[in-house]
């Protein structure tokens, strides 16, 4: 297709709404020679007018408005399905993109042939490098995370190692997967199922059955089975607004990442493996229990923070 756009942005909207404009904005005053943009927006069942906004704010966005929550990879499938682009971004309704942050992007993957996918490097608002590409999920990785080794010992490359927490973030890199919050693909590229993109779908697809969190290691795992190459690109910079759907909801995004990392155990590497993955979550969790329980304790009670991250983590204990 000769008129054919760079990069259709696909951006998956819940309940974000500002800085969903905030996001829409970066993209849309890109500075330099910015990419042919394709911008579309499929909102889950928002109820805090997200989709009025960008339907009377952005006529120039293609928006898809869901009438329930299906899920972030659903979301992504339904986007993907619509792109026109040579490329296709996935990007979360709280990032936003930096200057020239899209045309360096598809210049890597224009003279990156190899290249299935590739991330841009990930900020705080504060400005702090985000650690946003990872090593290929293992148990060991998951004992890290829950025993708390890997937030106690983040630049050692046993216990830190899986965000490659040890690193500066400083170059560009290949990786075995980037975060989904920012995760560009190649239009045609090979992925290995299940499950397979439906037909009429020249990208590569989300596996639907994880809700939220997780299906971007199984579909960066997935185009690596195929052979496909994924890499970092550090000078490719967006700032990530991490957390924003807020502490009340804490427990229930714990619940769908641990849910996720069980679901990635037994789908590639068997039931055993997904039940000791089940087993470290909740002992994850019990510890968390005890380090809010124990704030509590040595606050006489007053400690707000303590009483909410213990009663976070013990609805987390049970759905785990």
């Amino acid at each position: 297709m000769a008129n054919r756009p760079d990069v259709s942005v696909i951006i998956v909207s819940y309940n974000t709404r500002e800085l969903l404009r905030a996001c829409l904005c970066s993209l849309l005053h890109q500075e330099g020679d910015c990419p042919r943009l394709e911008i579309v927006v499929v909102d889950n069942a928002s109820t805090d007018g997200s989709a009025a906004m960008v339907a009377s704010e952005f006529p120039q966005v293609r928006l898809i408005a869901n009438h329930d929550n299906r899920g972030f990879g659903a979301a992504c499938n339904q986007g993907l399905a619509v792109a026109q682009g040579r490329y296709a971004l996935i990007l979360n309704a709280d990032v936003r993109a930096e200057p020239s942050a899209l045309s360096r992007l598809v210049a890597f993957m224009d003279t990156h042939p190899s290249a299935v996918a590739c991330g841009g490097q990930l900020r705080y608002p504060d400005g702090r490098v985000q650690p946003s590409c990872a090593r290929e999920l293992t148990l060991w990785w998951v004992f890290c995370e829950q025993t708390l080794l890997a937030k106690l010992f983040p630049r050692t490359r046993l216990f830190g190692g899986y965000w490659r927490t040890e690193w500066d973030f400083s170059s560009t890199i290949e990786t075995e997967q980037v975060m989904g919050a920012c995760l560009m693909l190649r239009r045609g590229a090979p992925i290995a199922p299940p499950p397979e993109p439906p037909a009429g779908v020249e990208f590569p697809t989300f596996d639907e059955a994880y809700f939220l969190y997780c299906e971007d290691s199984d579909l960066c795992y997935r185009l690596r089975l195929a052979g496909g190459k994924i890499y970092y690109v550090h000078d490719a910079v967006f700032i990530h607004h991490l957390g924003a759907s807020g502490e009340a909801q804490r427990a229930e995004m714990v619940c769908y990442y641990n849910r996720g990392k069980v679901r990635y155990f037994r789908k590639f590497h068997g039931a055993w493996q997904a039940m000791l993955c089940r087993q470290l979550n909740r002992l994850g969790a019990l510890l968390r229990v005890l380090i809010g329980a124990g704030g509590v304790v040595l606050s006489l009670g007053k400690n707000a923070r303590a009483r909410q991250y213990a009663a976070n983590f013990w609805k987390v204990l049970w759905c785990s």
